[in-house]
């Protein structure tokens, strides 16, 4: 019997390198064009939902951050320790970010708590039934568990693709995903 943690870790360092080297591959319009603007059924959820919440991009993580300053104020994650725990806060197109305690961009330690009706979460790996690879710390799928109402949307690259995600009972699967290419609808609640 396979271990869904050791296949899911292998599997994360396989997506790693597919998502750096297309990323390296895409030219400068290619790149500027990739997560300009909210698909309509994504931008309907998104005004049905508010606030929402993004993230500040990290490596080569997908860019979103222009797709939604239409929205006006969202909120992005933050870690206020190398902790289990990971809240939400209030951020506007141009505050500060602060780098946050595993080296990502997030709001200023004064930022507002705010709990999202919609989170666009990065992504390692995903599937089309809404399995999610993260980065293994586990911080969305708690905060998933802790707040089941709120829609997931996964953000990742279409090479980030695979058949099946390994899933482990505490994976919370993803309503949908986007990528540069698709809006993929992964269940009934959108």
């Amino acid at each position: 019997m396979t271990d869904p943690a050791r296949s899911k870790a292998h599997l994360r360092e396989r997506l790693r390198f597919r998502r750096r080297h297309f990323v390296a591959s895409l030219d400068g319009m290619a790149r500027l064009a990739a997560f300009r603007t909210l698909p309509s059924p994504l931008a309907e959820a998104a005004a049905a939902h508010a606030p929402v919440a993004g993230y500040a991009p990290w490596g080569d993580e997908p860019d979103i951050l222009a797709m939604l300053e239409p929205l006006g104020t969202i909120t992005l994650p933050r870690h206020a320790a190398r902790v289990a725990a990971m809240d939400f806060c209030r951020w506007h197109s141009g505050d500060a970010l602060t780098k946050g305690p595993w080296g990502a961009m997030q709001p200023a330690p004064d930022a507002e708590p705010v709990v999202p009706g919609l989170i666009l979460c990065p992504l390692v790996g995903f599937d089309r039934r809404g399995g999610r690879i993260g980065q293994g710390g586990g911080h969305y799928d708690r905060w998933f568990a802790a707040h089941p109402d709120t829609l997931r949307v996964g953000i990742g690259w279409s090479v980030q693709e695979v058949d099946t995600v390994p899933t482990e009972p505490t994976d919370i699967a993803l309503d949908a995903i986007l990528t540069e290419q698709e809006f993929i609808l992964c269940g009934d609640r959108m």
